[in-house]
């Protein structure tokens, strides 16, 4: 009897995990992802003697109440202040910044500027110049609204971008579907990596190629392993150098001793960002640092509890299959403890949607080994379709697994719109849809504070 129950709750439990699993229908033409020609119309240098080029702006304290701006002049340092102000015809603040360069191999960078504003007013539009004389550029961005339970705010999503005519397509997309106020991004950005010698030219490019949203609104970075940058073959032996020079983050504002993980909060949401890249067992700095930062998230304060990734933990193709396994065994406790909400990664080339699922239980010696439902856990979701040269996982594992939701092998990018403490709501669109179109979509209901399973 008591084996029959067992085999009853089992089924039960399968068909929770099942119910709704789908492997998309849609199949993508098989093309190859070319990169856009170094001449494209995308990557174009601004006008003007040493004009600010690849600016970029991300927040620049833990509140949402500072803004890092950086850029490029190519030629002579030139100036690293900022003026701005809430009119563009009265720019009455001004901020200095540093200024800073690398070589890598035989490439050697532009001046490299971050500047950052302190002391913003919530929920306002300011605009900002960089430069000098006639070459100076006037940009704007919002700042957040102030931090609290019930304000809403949308966040899109995009991972592994590169700078292929797909990933024109990606950026288009997202830039034509309104809401996004700032892009959570999962890593790997210009892949330069994958060119003869780590062609940092590529760096730039890129950086000219996204100009278009990143100086308009904040882009809140992950690293993924396209900017480790290690070539030891070449005589280059710091990771992640074009990286840690190009972008900067708030790190310090956490109480992290390294630009890989930090965590800030954004009207209603507390995000964390963690490094699939970086050591993160047991006694590591980011082991101890994420630690020591759970238990520091007020969910009175800011319900929506956020994990950015690069590798995800679960993942249902045959690419970087298991990869983030020694992860997962490490922070899937804390991740359930804390009742994180749903954790973004990217690095597979597809999309991927989980159910709340754990895999808590297991041991090597009690033989649990199967992904259960727990409502404590959170959703995984992959979006690491941008675009790039590497193309389309479009293999995937069959049987499609119980904790996988729903599976597409195309490119795209993603939003998550917080309407208030309780709900969210969360859709992903294919690059060959128009603009309305949902491939994807569910309703978050809040771990804490409306705890329902979503359907």
């Amino acid at each position: 009897m008591a084996r029959l129950v067992l085999a009853v709750m089992l089924l039960l439990n399968a068909a929770i995990l099942c119910s709704g699993g789908i492997t998309s229908e849609f199949v993508r033409l098989q093309e190859s992802a070319v990169d856009m020609p170094l001449h494209a119309d995308v990557f174009r240098m601004p006008p003007g003697y040493n004009a600010p080029q690849q600016v970029h702006i991300t927040q620049g304290d833990h509140e949402g109440r500072s803004i890092i701006v950086s850029w490029i002049t190519p030629s002579e340092k030139g100036s690293s202040t900022v003026f701005y102000g809430t009119s563009e015809n009265k720019l009455d603040q001004h901020a200095e910044g540093t200024v800073t360069m690398y070589k890598f191999y035989t490439y050697t960078s532009g001046y490299i500027h971050h500047c950052v504003l302190t002391d913003l007013k919530y929920d306002r539009k300011y605009f900002y110049k960089v430069g000098e004389g006639s070459a100076a550029r006037l940009f704007w961005f919002k700042t957040p609204p102030e931090v609290g339970p019930d304000v809403p705010y949308t966040f899109g999503l995009i991972g592994d971008l590169g700078q292929t005519f797909d990933s024109n397509v990606t950026l288009t997309h997202y830039e034509s579907n309104p809401g996004g106020q700032a892009v959570l991004y999962v890593g790997d950005l210009s892949y330069a990596d994958v060119y003869p010698d780590h062609d940092n030219v590529r760096w730039d490019t890129w950086g000219r190629f996204v100009e278009r949203s990143t100086a308009y609104q904040p882009w809140i970075w992950t690293t993924g392993n396209h900017e480790i940058d290690y070539a030891p073959e070449i005589g280059e032996y710091v990771p992640f150098k074009p990286f840690t020079h190009r972008y900067h983050v708030p790190h310090k504002s956490s109480g992290s001793g390294s630009p890989f993980w930090y965590s800030i909060k954004r009207a209603s949401a507390y995000i964390i960002v963690l490094a699939s890249y970086s050591a993160f067992g047991k006694y590591t700095p980011q082991s101890e640092w994420l630690e020591q930062e759970f238990p520091k998230v007020n969910r009175s304060e800011t319900p929506w509890l956020i994990v950015l990734m690069h590798s995800p933990l679960y993942n249902s193709y045959n690419y970087h299959y298991m990869e983030g396994e020694t992860m997962r065994v490490m922070y899937e406790p804390l991740f359930v403890t804390y009742k994180v909400d749903v954790i973004f990664a990217g690095h597979v080339h597809a999309y991927e949607r989980s159910y709340r699922i754990s895999n808590v239980a297991y041991n090597i010696t009690d033989g649990k080994c199967t992904p259960t439902s727990d409502l404590s856990a959170p959703v995984y979701i992959t979006v690491g379709d941008g675009g790039n040269q590497e193309g389309l996982a479009s293999s995937m594992t069959e049987p499609q697994p119980n904790y996988s939701a729903y599976r597409e092998a195309s490119f795209g990018h993603a939003i998550f719109g917080i309407k208030n403490r309780t709900h969210a709501y969360y859709n992903w669109y294919r690059n060959q849809d128009g603009n309305a179109v949902e491939a994807d979509s569910l309703w978050f209901f809040n771990r804490v504070w409306n705890p329902r399973e979503e359907s």
